[in-house]
């Protein structure tokens, strides 16, 4: 019923899975009728005309199985319900052993009910007049602990230092150690002192990550205050919040950082789940403007295609759709900047906490030698011989490169 190898997609959505089973042709055929319009038996109510909006397998190849879905099966605008049905009961099915959603692609005609990234790589390089290095941000460590004065001046150590981003750590939001309100307060006061100290343009991002309602009330906050960005653990959110916020979003103005934590309890398994691509297409399309995508080079599992592929598919063509700036995150210190910016490009955000932080002369001279390390690559200098007349970085180096 499910399966037409002579199929030709056309206004579908087509989804690859990798399915491991003792039948795989069997597996396909029952993944695309739970995913579609399919039970586990016959049905009296099955009409001809619901039949025709059947999933079909169209291609099979090793332990690859390709589905395409009929578009009148979803609601346009509403990224739940498509992976209800596309992401939805498929992964307990005794059918298959295990089963992991590698690709999905949209037509036009849903692609283009989601509104995308309000400013994307382009909006944010003219914010901070940057437009041809990575930008460069740094986490505030520790993660969580600091009061809110404590978490300001280290953000501002690491402006002044070179930094153009700071940002919260995903677990800190509004503790009441370092309560939110304070916190934004104190740190947009320091960003417009490093702003004018450095005559360069800085921005926070504050984790507004919260039940929705709330999450828009900080954002609020956040805007009333004179801040740019909001940043939002997008993973543990959940994508109707994040499409909340991407609405709201658009009446303040505000850039939208993407932070993945609990991705990996998704992405890592390599046979069973959603790929990292997957997870990182569909908040382009919802509409981030930022997105953790991996290092490589970092603490982070990601293999180097993995995370190539993401990053150019963040920054390539999507229907009408703005790009995403991937962001490269983890485990990160200047030493790995070469290797980092030969792998990724140019057109990343580079951030480093410890990196940053754990530098022998603390959180500025860190910031210092972060930038000389994006310097060298851009001067097209080895970093080791630039090092000698640029002292913080060559500090670093003594610390973390062999």
């Amino acid at each position: 019923m499910y399966i037409d190898l002579n199929y030709k997609p056309k206004n579908d959505i087509v989804c690859k899975f990798k399915v491991r089973a003792k039948k795989i042709r069997d597996a396909a055929e029952k993944i695309a009728a739970e995913s579609s319009i399919g039970t586990w038996t016959k049905v009296k109510t099955m009409e001809k005309r619901i039949y025709e909006m059947r999933a079909r397998v169209f291609k099979i190849e090793n332990n690859y199985v390709w589905i395409a879905y009929p578009s009148k099966l979803f609601e346009k605008g509403n990224m739940p319900q498509i992976l209800s049905s596309v992401a939805g009961n498929i992964f307990g099915m005794k059918a298959v052993n295990s089963l992991r959603l590698e690709d999905i692609q949209f037509p036009s005609s849903i692609l283009n009910s989601f509104p995308g990234p309000q400013f994307g790589i382009s909006g944010i390089r003219k914010h901070f007049k940057i437009y041809d290095r990575p930008l460069v941000g740094t986490i505030v460590k520790p993660k969580i602990g600091l009061h809110p004065s404590e978490h300001a001046k280290v953000a501002y150590n690491a402006w002044v230092g070179g930094c153009d981003l700071v940002k919260d750590d995903e677990n800190l939001t509004n503790q009441d150690f370092n309560k939110f309100k304070e916190r934004i307060k104190k740190t947009l006061k320091m960003r417009d002192k490093a702003e004018n100290v450095t005559g360069e343009v800085k921005e926070y991002m504050p984790n507004i990550t919260s039940e929705t309602e709330e999450m828009i009330k900080r954002a609020e906050f956040v805007k009333e205050n004179g801040g740019n960005y909001v940043m939002v653990d997008v993973i543990t959110s959940g994508f109707s919040a994040v499409q909340t916020v991407r609405k709201e979003m658009k009446k303040l103005k505000l850039m939208i950082h993407a932070h993945r934590a609990m991705h990996a309890a998704i992405t890592r398994n390599k046979n069973q789940g959603i790929s990292m691509y997957v997870l990182a297409k569909l908040f382009r399309i919802i509409g981030v403007d930022q997105l953790h995508t991996g290092t490589v080079v970092g603490k982070m599992e990601g293999s180097k295609k993995e995370i190539s592929d993401i990053d150019n598919m963040l920054r390539g063509k999507l229907g009408k759709m703005k790009t995403t700036f991937p962001v490269a995150s983890g485990g990160l210190h200047p030493g790995l900047i070469p290797k980092l910016m030969k792998i990724l490009g140019r057109d990343i955000i580079i951030q480093a906490g410890g990196g940053i932080h754990g530098h022998p002369k603390g959180t500025t001279a860190g910031a210092r030698a972060m930038r000389q390390a994006v310097d060298s690559v851009m001067k097209g200098i080895n970093i080791r011989e630039y090092a000698k007349n640029h002292k913080e970085l060559l500090e670093a180096l003594k610390k973390w490169s062999s």
